[in-house]
């Protein structure tokens, strides 16, 4: 059995047991005189990234990615996914028991109301649900007759007999030399922001939020340095945290010392609801005015609020933005964990091609090895998610993890591995797609439109106060001239030491927010043929102020981190513009002139032969 030290290759997922599983769910629903349960993909965090105790979805249905929804009713049961998992889901399901259902072709709540009798009563868990998570479907039970119920209990409590533990890991400081602002100057940032709101009180819900702010990691959840905790501040005393004390190393306590008041959990589920809840009730019969995360905060706070007689303020986290732009040690950092990783893929690479040469290569061997690499640099701390290494058809599905059972060799046509590092002074995301042996006219002309996309990002200029969806389909234009196109954002926000995913800002039709200087986001348009090949290139770049001469607006402009060459084999030349070939042989001059100093012999010859120029 293949091992790694921060992925594994088994499968935990069990879609052989969906149906057994679904059955103990019905009959837990039918002793509470339910007809049906609403389960999505969350806990009361709303991360994306879940420990194990908290993937209901996975144990009951078998479906591992990282977004899904799940109706599950007394004779039949639905999973949405959106269009990154479609492949995937139909793959994982056992479609007798859960039919798959794409979120483009039909809406959860209108599923529901079509298939649940009038007068029926669907469960679900308020802890699970942001109130713009319930409203839609509040909305379909007032025009389909049907009622929706807060759950008093989770019913995985009892269905799920081999549950795993609730993550405890130890709490250690970020130190100042990353963190670049002390917790004290950025409680100051909010304080300001919530007097320009006339906000008394702020829950804290997203746990990178609150881990940024206390400049504290940890390692509750694969991949992810956080503490799974929240945080209340309230105006005019010391700022709140809801985590075990015991946790915290004493270099984490002395951290904190004087700054924050650490509240013990001191009932199950041990996640500091009772404890917040006590505290936002007190808030509400007081008056306070209480802002909500509408992203990230759980309907369960709400909940508590009206019970209490108020209203709350339901709104953008202030944190987020604040959070996003990333200051100049956090820039400098993320600069020098980009330049290590970028020696690690190097290697890594050399390794590959050398490997191919001498015999089969299967796409775990290819995760070890490149885990490895990053190893060998001393500054691992962990990967920053499931390298994702996918040949052939496995490609084709944006988010495959590949296991022993869908483990493939590395065969003739593209290669695309998806990969990334945690590191203290930085988080990577890097995907590069290889030829190995000769491509198809079609993989070639794919992969060019999807470089000429990744170019377009990075070269593209624009003026303060562009939102990512206004840039959008620059990435995409070349793919849709060739009727063809994909289905994930081109860009996600990337964190400091935090979450691969980070928001608000993020490159993609409904990325609303203006980027701004500081924000890192990743810059990865792609292609995907299903059951055949899959194509993405990807770098992350930062917002920079880029003036123009001559010219009468404040403009901005990317600046790439990642370092790594892009292999130029399967581009079809003629397809370049001359700024296109431009842009790409600078990048590769400045590659070979940052990665060089830290390589020798085959990895060094491998990064001269790749960032040759066109």
């Amino acid at each position: 059995m293949h091992s790694a030290r921060f992925q594994h290759f088994t499968t935990v997922s069990r879609p052989d047991l969906s149906a057994s599983r679904i059955a103990g769910l019905r009959a837990d629903l039918k002793a509470r005189k339910l007809h049906g349960l609403l389960l999505p993909r969350a806990d009361i965090f709303q991360g994306e990234y879940l420990p194990p105790s908290e993937d209901r979805l996975a144990w009951l249905t078998g479906f591992s990615g990282s977004a899904g929804f799940c109706i599950v009713l007394e004779k039949r049961a639905a999973l949405f996914v959106d269009g990154r998992y479609t492949a995937q889901a139909k793959a994982e399901l056992d479609r007798k028991v859960v039919q798959p259902l794409a979120l483009a072709s039909v809406a959860p709540e209108k599923w529901l109301e079509a298939h649940v009798r009038k007068g029926g009563t669907i469960g679900y868990d308020s802890a699970l649900f942001t109130e713009r998570g319930l409203a839609k479907f509040r909305e379909a039970a007032e025009r389909s007759g049907f009622v929706l119920s807060a759950l008093a209990s989770d019913p995985f409590d009892a269905i799920w007999p081999d549950r795993p533990a609730a993550p405890a890991t130890s709490v250690v400081p970020h130190e100042i030399g990353y963190a670049g602002i002390r917790t004290a100057e950025k409680l100051k940032q909010i304080e300001n922001k919530l007097d320009e709101a006339r906000l008394d009180a702020l829950v804290i819900s997203e746990c990178p939020s609150v881990n940024w702010l206390f400049n504290i990691r940890a390692g509750d959840v694969p991949h992810l340095p956080i503490l799974r905790a929240f945080a209340l501040i309230e105006r005019g005393k010391a700022p709140r945290l809801y985590a075990d004390r015991a946790r915290f190393t004493p270099e984490a306590l002395t951290s904190l010392d004087g700054i924050v008041e650490i509240v013990q959990p001191s009932s199950a589920p041990n996640d500091g609801r009772v404890e917040i809840g006590a505290d936002l009730e007190r808030l509400t019969k007081s008056g306070s005015r209480i802002r909500l995360d509408v992203d990230t905060a759980p309907a369960l706070f709400s909940e508590v609020i009206v019970r209490a007689g108020g209203k709350p303020s339901v709104g953008a986290d202030p944190i987020a933005l604040l959070k996003a732009q990333k200051n100049p040690a956090e820039l400098a950092g993320t600069r020098a964990a980009h330049t290590r990783d970028g020696a690690a893929m190097v290697r890594f690479l050399a390794w590959l091609e050398s490997a191919l040469k001498k015999g089969p290569v299967t796409e775990i061997d290819a995760v070890i090895a490149l885990e490895n690499e990053r190893i060998a640099s001393g500054a691992l701390v962990d990967i920053s998610f499931a390298t994702i290494a996918g040949a052939g058809p496995n490609a084709a599905l944006p988010h495959y993890r590949v296991t022993e059972k869908t483990n493939r060799p590395i065969s003739p046509g593209l290669f695309l591995i998806d990969s990334g590092g945690q590191y203290r002074d930085g988080t990577t995301d890097i995907t590069r797609t290889l030829a190995v042996g000769t491509p198809t006219r079609a993989m070639k002309d794919a992969y060019t439109r999807v470089l000429k996309g990744m170019i377009a990002i990075s070269r593209c200029v624009f003026p303060v106060g562009t939102s990512g969806a206004q840039i959008d389909a620059l990435a995409r234009q070349f793919l849709w001239s060739a009727g063809k196109d994909f289905d994930h954002g081109t860009g996600h926000g990337v964190g400091s030491f935090l979450s691969v995913h980070e928001g608000p800002q993020r490159i993609s039709k409904f990325g609303t927010t203006g980027l701004l200087p500081g924000m890192i986001l990743s810059n990865e348009p792609g292609y995907y043929r299903e059951g055949k090949f899959g194509i993405r290139i990807e770098n992350l770049v930062a917002v920079e102020q880029h003036p123009v001469r001559g010219g009468e607006r404040e403009m901005l402009g990317f600046q790439t981190l990642t370092w790594c060459p892009i292999d130029t084999r399967p581009v079809i030349r003629s397809m370049l513009t001359r700024e296109e070939r431009a842009w790409l042989n600078r990048y590769h001059s400045e590659t070979e002139a940052r990665l060089a100093p830290l390589l020798e012999g085959e990895p060094l010859t491998y990064l001269r032969k790749a960032c040759a120029p066109l």
